[in-house]
């Protein structure tokens, strides 16, 4: 199928793009990547009234290094950060999930902010985001302001942006060289959507331990007592068995087989985080 009749608007200045956020009528959309927006709307599960083309925003393609931060605007591409264009302060962890993120076709033109917008349960982004303590930068009419991201993704394509709001970027935090980390992908072959996603960052110079579950039915899931046992004890004793305790304990309820692949997701993280 083809998508339905849309006004189509392109804009060079950030300012711009928000004015014709603000400007009422119909439903509009940002345009970015289009890696999922695209198919949607041909497949007409989407059906804005206007486009806003932002992929010529100097400000939303930045990169800077801050003292104890790295800024990746929201039309930095996966390949991108794959490729090592950007400062690794993240100790391989970034460049690592972009490498793994669906085919290259798609990390050539698909996008950073995009994939936290979008916010798809098994998306890569805001679990690793999630399990690295990173920020979301935001604009809009009244300024800039910055979320933690847990308060951004609110749950399964459901994020805390208004209508005329755009993500700027995101503020990473730079890790140590002590720093470990893990992340684990459970999919029927490469390519496809994640069924299961474990994330674990554990980093004693900053004192900050996260295990994060995906490829549930809403938001990332973080597992705050068991990664601070992890991080106590150096991943030992985290088996599998130990992870279906520990989402059993969440009061989440999972099918049989859900809890399986949800528990060997986490393990596999830890076990690579600590080189087990």
């Amino acid at each position: 199928m083809k998508a339905a009749k849309f006004e189509y608007k392109k804009t060079n200045a950030l300012v711009d793009a928000l004015s014709a956020l603000s400007t009422k009528g119909g439903d509009c959309k940002i345009l970015a990547g289009s890696q999922s927006l695209g198919p949607m709307m041909n497949l007409r599960l989407a059906r804005p009234d206007r486009l806003i083309d932002i992929r010529a925003l100097s400000a939303l393609h930045e990169v800077k290094q801050e003292p104890n931060y790295l800024f990746v605007g929201a039309l930095v591409t996966h390949a991108n950060i794959e490729d090592g264009a950007l400062p690794d302060v993240t100790q391989g962890m970034m460049t690592h999930v972009a490498a793994g993120i669906a085919y290259r076709a798609v990390r050539n033109r698909g996008t950073i902010g995009g994939s936290l917008v979008h916010a798809d349960p098994a998306g890569d982004w805001p679990t690793a985001l999630r399990a690295l303590g990173a920020y979301v930068v935001i604009d809009g009419p009244t300024g800039p302001r910055e979320v933690k991201i847990d308060a951004f993704q609110l749950g399964a394509f459901t994020v805390s942006l208004e209508e005329n709001e755009i993500v700027r970027g995101v503020r990473v935090p730079i890790l140590s060289n002590a720093a470990r980390w893990g992340y684990h992908k459970i999919f029927r072959k490469p390519g496809e959507f994640a069924e299961s996603i474990g994330a674990y960052v554990c980093d004693p110079s900053s004192g900050i331990a996260r295990l994060i579950l995906s490829g549930t039915d809403g938001a990332p899931m973080e597992l705050v007592s068991t990664a601070n046992k992890i991080a106590q004890t150096n991943g030992v004793d985290f088996n599998f068995e130990a992870a279906r305790v520990a989402l059993t304990s969440t009061g989440e309820v999972f099918e049989p087989f859900k809890l399986r692949m949800h528990a060997v997701a986490l393990h596999r993280a830890v076990v690579q985080a600590y080189g087990a």
